[in-house]
Formats: C-alpha cells, sequence, structure tokens
C-alpha cells in the first residue's frame, strides 16, 4: 500500500477548498467541480461535493466522532499557524497521556480533524 486518504462529502466545494488551504493543504483545478485533491507533506485529502444530511451532523458531533487523525512535525508552529489562519478549533492543544500533542479542527461541513505530534525538546 502506498497511500490511503479520507474522502470528505461536502455542501460547497470551492468553500472545503478555501478552509483547508488555510491549513496548508495546496489544491490542483477541481475535476468536474466536484471533485478536488489535497495535498500536505504527503498526507492527502479528498474532496467530494455530495451533501450530507443534517442529522448525521449532529450525531457525529454530539459522539465525539473523528473523521481523520494526521501526524505533525513540529505540532506546535502547526497548531500556530491553524489559529492565525482562523481555522475552527474545537479542542486546543493539549498533553495527551502518551507523550505527544494534539488539537481538532472542525471543517464548514463539520468533519473534525485530529493533528497530533510530538512536541517540540524543551
Amino acid at each position: 500500500m502506498t497511500s490511503l486518504a479520507p474522502q470528505f462529502l461536502v455542501d460547497d466545494l470551492a468553500r472545503s477548498i478555501v478552509y483547508y488551504q488555510k491549513l496548508g493543504f495546496t489544491f490542483g483545478e477541481p475535476w468536474d467541480g466536484f471533485y478536488a485533491i489535497g495535498r500536505l507533506d504527503g498526507l492527502e485529502l479528498h474532496l467530494k461535493e455530495a451533501p450530507k444530511n443534517a442529522d448525521e451532523r449532529r450525531q457525529r458531533r454530539a459522539n465525539d466522532h473523528l473523521d481523520a487523525a494526521a501526524g505533525v512535525d513540529g505540532i506546535e508552529a502547526f497548531y500556530e499557524q491553524c489559529v492565525a489562519n482562523d481555522a475552527t478549533i474545537i479542542k486546543p492543544l493539549t498533553a495527551t497521556p502518551w507523550g505527544t500533542k494534539d488539537f481538532y479542527v472542525e471543517d464548514p461541513d463539520g468533519y473534525v480533524v485530529c493533528f497530533g505530534g510530538r512536541p517540540a525538546a524543551d
């Protein structure tokens, strides 16, 4: 296996592309206006314009459901970049019991992504 990427169904492809660009993803031209692939440091995120229903979104939020998790080198700097670019942070950067730090963002379609990594050496 050479890659594995989540595919998020989004209500508005252009809006979602702008949001993920704020997190540092780059995108080529969308295919037929409904599908785009974002890339960041070897990671891929696939976005497909296909609206989901509101009940499913509420269920995901209510049960702390993660839609994706990504490992990040330089977690503190990446967190500061996300804050500076007005990402919707729903859980701030926090130390975990297993020695990493993580934070959660929520995109305009309600997807929750956890970014985590080893903290910088003191």
